[in-house]
């Protein structure tokens, strides 16, 4: 009797947890894959969108977030994303040029503000709108871009005013529009893959290259160049991308959600990244290289050299849907900035 009444216990018990699982079971869930590290900006953000869309949609939307390439590299997890093997990533606008042409709008130098509150009304608003909507086409819905620093540039030789590119070597992404801005400098781009840039900046293949500062810092590029530009020059724009299918399968009210709570910790995340980008420029500081700050009077010059050589590359790369996103960008640009 005894026996029984133990076992009847356990069944309830069992019961029970599995009624306390099925109510506390997300109605939907997306994994999020991306390629920085748990401790990066990104990662960090994402957790924290995870936990606000959790606790916003009473537990009914959950977000599982895989940092560091867990999901593969950038164009599988893209790839995925289309086909509907993976709900969601948070990507590098400089790696879905291939994807999708249009947003290589991006590799444009000084494209963006250097308000970083005006940088993201320009993002957020008609021009950020008409490159979400870029993707549609591609089997993929965007929700938002979210910024993610920008670049500089660094060298073995002097870089301390725009006439010491003149005839320099530098890396850069497999991109014409960057191909171009170096151009415009007077200096050689050589396409090479981020995993031999160390190498060929070691072994002088190039004299230098851009990056975002923490990027220079967790790379170790100070150990091979000597010279630091800070020029601020190139935005890095990360775009969040949605499976169409499991976008479309959620509540309108939970899409609402989702796109509100990604833009409203932008501030934070813009906060978080600075201080990253302060404290890698402090260990490339204290290694030795010599640090230029570039003034907003060479910053300008730099966008009056640059932008009409890489806005060019775009349109010819583009078309006229290239034509129409610069036209739409440079009217916006305008009213965001007063200028």
């Amino acid at each position: 009797m005894l026996k029984l009444f133990a076992q009847s216990l356990a069944a309830t018990a069992l019961i029970g947890v599995l009624f306390a699982s099925s109510v506390n079971a997300a109605e939907y869930v997306a994994k999020i894959g991306h390629l920085e590290s748990a401790a990066q900006s990104r990662n960090v953000y994402l957790e924290k969108v995870a936990e606000l869309v959790n606790e916003r949609t009473n537990g009914e939307v959950e977000f599982q977030i895989f940092p560091a390439g867990q999901l593969g590299t950038q164009r599988e997890m893209t790839e995925g994303v289309q086909l509907g093997t993976l709900e969601a990533t948070v990507a590098p606008a400089a790696f879905l040029g291939g994807f999708d042409p249009a947003i290589s709008i991006l590799d444009i130098p000084y494209l963006l503000p250097a308000d970083d509150a005006e940088a993201v009304d320009l993002t957020s608003g008609p021009f950020g709108e008409a490159l979400c909507d870029s993707f549609n086409e591609k089997g993929v819905t965007c929700i938002g871009l979210w910024p993610n620093g920008r670049k500089s540039f660094t060298s073995n030789k002097p870089i301390a005013s725009i006439d010491d590119f003149a005839s320099q070597k530098f890396r850069v992404m497999d991109s014409k529009i960057l191909v171009e801005q170096f151009k415009a400098l007077g200096a050689q781009a050589n396409p090479i893959p981020f995993g031999e840039l160390y190498t060929s900046l070691q072994t002088g293949v190039v004299d230098g290259e851009e990056n975002p500062l923490d990027t220079i810092k967790n790379m170790k590029f100070y150990e091979v160049q000597k010279y630091l530009l800070v020029s601020d020059h190139g935005a890095m724009e990360d775009v969040i991308l949605f499976n169409p299918a499991f976008w479309s399968s959620l509540p309108e009210e939970y899409q609402t959600t989702i796109t509100e709570t990604f833009q409203e910790v932008v501030p934070d995340l813009l906060a978080h990244k600075k201080a990253a980008v302060d404290a890698a420029l402090e260990t490339i500081k204290e290694n030795g290289v010599e640090v230029t700050v570039a003034t907003d009077a060479q910053k300008a010059e730099l966008r009056d050299i640059t932008y009409p050589a890489a806005k060019a590359a775009y349109i010819a790369q583009t078309g006229e849907q290239g034509e129409d996103l610069i036209e739409l960008y440079e009217a916006e640009y305008a009213k965001v900035t007063g200028n």
